[in-house]
């Protein structure tokens, strides 16, 4: 197979500065509501870079729990990889990719943790089974085998066979607040389009367009 001529011909419409909302949260509420609607699998999968004090870059794929004009909300562990990377370094990198509408949005800014009742009004509400896996797994630990974690799920089960799962001490949410997103639309040929909204210190927002 020849990679170098993997290639997809794009014939999507531009995106021109007149369709875009002043307000990049209504223009993410617009994207992401067509995405959900276009019936893209987990349109609210994306793609978290960290890096850690040495400069160090990491990615890897999380979900987007919740979002509003305050950031984007995903969870996590505090002892996994990501979590140790954030303390050391908040400035982080969000790419949300829909490839069935070839879009991309691109967001960076820096990560903090959500409140304790926010990330419990969360927990609450998600399915039995995941509350038990939560108290299973310590994200990036070395395994001797897969054994382990089926011993420690049965044993999770036996615990908390008669009552609720708590929240366990370690689960922790994030908070993504923005300093840049950009927009991104495949055009036909080589002019896909590009809306950069940069965040002012008087929370104003500033739209340029970017060279493909």
């Amino acid at each position: 197979m020849d990679i170098a001529s993997l290639r997809k011909e794009f014939n999507t419409d531009r995106l021109d500065r007149e369709e875009l909302d002043d307000n990049p949260y209504a223009q993410f509420k617009l994207w992401f509501d067509q995405a959900c609607q276009a019936g893209i699998v987990e349109p609210n999968a994306l793609t978290l870079g960290t890096a850690d004090q040495a400069g160090r870059v990491y990615q890897r794929t999380v979900l987007m729990k919740a979002y509003d004009e305050q950031g984007i909300v995903f969870y996590t562990d505090s002892h996994s990889n990501k979590s140790r990377q954030i303390a050391e370094n908040h400035q982080v990198s969000l790419l949300f990719h829909w490839l069935e509408l070839d879009r991309q949005v691109i967001i960076g800014g820096t990560a903090e943790k959500v409140g304790m009742a926010e990330s419990l009004k969360y927990f609450a509400n998600r399915l039995r089974g995941t509350h038990i896996g939560d108290w299973v797994s310590v994200p990036s630990q070395v395994m001797s085998t897969r054994r382990v974690l089926e011993m420690k799920l049965d044993e999770m089960k036996r615990k908390f066979k008669s009552g609720e799962v708590p929240l366990p001490d370690s689960w922790i949410g994030y908070r993504v607040v923005p300093r840049t997103i950009e927009f991104w639309q495949a055009g036909a040929g080589p002019l896909h389009d590009r809306f950069l909204y940069t965040h002012q210190d008087a929370g104003n927002w500033i739209i340029e367009r970017l060279s493909p």
